[in-house]
């Protein structure tokens, strides 16, 4: 090895804390739905996120961030084992990663660090609601329902009410508390999981409710600048395009909003961003008043982001920026500061990144790269980074399987689920609002995109496994209900629009699953 490559590898763990203990310690906060375009301009303007801001000023920032699937249980999935979706089958909320899958906290724990997971983990499949998974698993049944809540702002307490998230509030303290009883003597690895911003249950709507209440109080609303809060376009629904209206009905977002109901919905969620910020604060001060920030890697991200009525839609669910870009902020030894990167990069990218500060040899078999040669001072790469980044999409609420991929200005979704539906196309440069597509304008973009993409992912033979899981899923649930199958299927989310023609929706699915559709 010559001289120059023996110092540069001195000056790269140097630049990790690696010469006064042999690793850093490791923090990872990961919120839910939370808007990655809020972390920087012009979208930081709009509410006051002052930690975030902290670890922007003093670490790196990833303005392209991006979910592989904007939903929670698959994005975590593959976050936590840094492969791709259609790679681990994380088909929808319910079917996610094996329970004995090796995440990278597992090789964490495996390498000498203490670890500690704490909150929301939501990657091994069997979560969520039997509504969720039944409503993904029809998704091919032509059927149109409200699956959803229509989404409504609720404001509780008063200037002085600051908790409001209990459950988030608890955990974050169990965190601090946890951090506290560390010492400098054996590196450590905290995984804290946020339900916010998410939106809370409607409970007026019964128990089978899904998330479509924004709630928060006039302390968290007083760190949103009303004025700058902006009231999105939304093309007609006969202008929509096939998927994005079944999404928007069945999000209970096709009928009437007012100005004020918009810009409410906005403000609201904003709101809870800055809860969401101040949990993140708790984290960073525990750090610090126990002498351990310096010494520290700290990340900030999201599973996924949140529309808020872009696009006649709240929730996720959707390729368009408010749903797939997340926030990503890391910060700690040896890591720049006040540094600002806009390559694309994506959730299956923090496996290897954490692998990476920790000295870990990550393998050749992830989806992702690490983050550290576009952050580091000192650390480079032999494995090239691609120019795009992919996101893709099984679930509920979205009738066809869904592809996104991200290069340079380019923005290009495509869809195969023996169905005839056209791709879409998104200049970001000179559509930032995503309302003109294009793909008609740009063949040879297209093309070209599309020979990419099926070089990543043979996205038509994907979506016929998906198809298959679908009717083999839903038909084993049927099966174990027996004769409770009407009733059941009756009373899900969708109950309100179901009943009005319960036989023909019933009707509808024996002929999905017998292969007349």
């Amino acid at each position: 090895m010559s001289l120059a490559r023996s110092l540069v590898l001195v000056f790269a763990y140097c630049g990790l804390g690696l010469c006064q203990h042999p690793k850093p310690n490791i923090v990872v906060v990961m919120s839910d739905g939370f808007d990655g375009r809020l972390t920087f301009d012009p979208g930081s303007r709009v509410v006051q996120l002052p930690f975030i801001n902290y670890l922007r000023e003093l670490g790196t920032i990833f303005t392209n961030a991006y979910t592989n699937s904007p939903i929670c249980c698959p994005s975590r999935a593959a976050m936590w084992s840094g492969k791709f979706v259609h790679l681990t089958q994380s088909w929808n909320n319910y079917k996610c990663l094996d329970s004995n899958s090796t995440t990278w906290m597992d090789l964490l724990q495996r390498s000498g660090y203490v670890t500690k997971m704490i909150g929301k983990l939501d990657y091994v499949s069997g979560s969520h609601s039997v509504s969720n998974r039944v409503e993904a698993w029809t998704r091919d049944v032509p059927l149109l329902l409200s699956q959803e809540g229509r989404p409504v702002t609720q404001l509780v307490g008063n200037m002085s009410t600051v908790r409001i998230q209990m459950t988030d509030w608890r955990n974050t303290d169990m965190a601090v508390q946890w951090i506290q009883q560390r010492s400098s003597q054996q590196p450590f690895a905290l995984y804290l999981g946020l339900n916010l911003p998410h939106p809370y249950r409607t409970d007026s709507l019964g128990p089978t409710a899904g998330g479509s209440t924004f709630r928060t109080s006039p302390y968290w609303l007083a760190k949103v600048a009303s004025d700058l809060i902006a009231v999105p376009k939304w093309l007609p629904l006969a202008s929509m395009h096939h998927v994005d209206y079944y999404s928007t009905f069945t999000k209970n977002c096709s009928g009437d909003f007012t100005k004020d109901e918009v810009k409410s919905i906005r403000a609201f969620y904003y709101a809870m961003c800055a809860e969401t910020d101040a949990m993140l604060g708790h984290i960073i001060s525990a750090l610090r008043h126990t002498g351990l920030l310096n010494n520290t890697v700290v990340l900030f991200t999201a599973d996924h982001g949140e529309l808020a009525m872009e696009h006649r839609q709240f929730y996720k669910m959707s390729m368009f920026e408010g749903s797939s870009h997340v926030p990503l902020l890391i910060m700690g030894p040896g890591l720049k500061s006040s540094w600002q990167v806009d390559q694309l990069v994506s959730l299956v990218d923090v496996y290897p990144t954490v692998l990476d500060i920790a000295g870990i040899p990550a393998g050749t078999d992830l989806s992702g790269h690490s983050l550290l040669p576009l952050a580091s001072k000192y650390t480079f790469s032999k494995r090239r980074r691609p120019d795009w980044v992919l996101s893709e999409y099984h679930g509920c609420n979205v009738n066809a399987s869904t592809y996104m991929l991200r290069r340079g200005r380019w923005k290009y979704i495509t869809y195969a689920d023996g169905l005839s539906v056209a791709p879409q196309l998104f200049d970001l440069k000179s559509d930032r609002e995503e309302l003109h597509n294009v793909a008609v304008e740009f063949p040879d973009v297209l093309a070209d995109l599309d020979a990419v993409l099926l070089g990543v992912v043979d996205y038509p033979k994907v979506s016929k496994a998906v198809h298959l899981y679908n009717k083999e899923g839903f038909s084993d649930w049927r099966r174990g209900l027996g004769g409770n199958y009407s009733q059941v299927i009756a009373n899900l989310r969708w109950h309100v629009d179901w009943q009005k023609d319960a036989s023909g929706n019933e009707r509808l699915i024996d002929l999905w699953l017998n292969g007349s559709l």
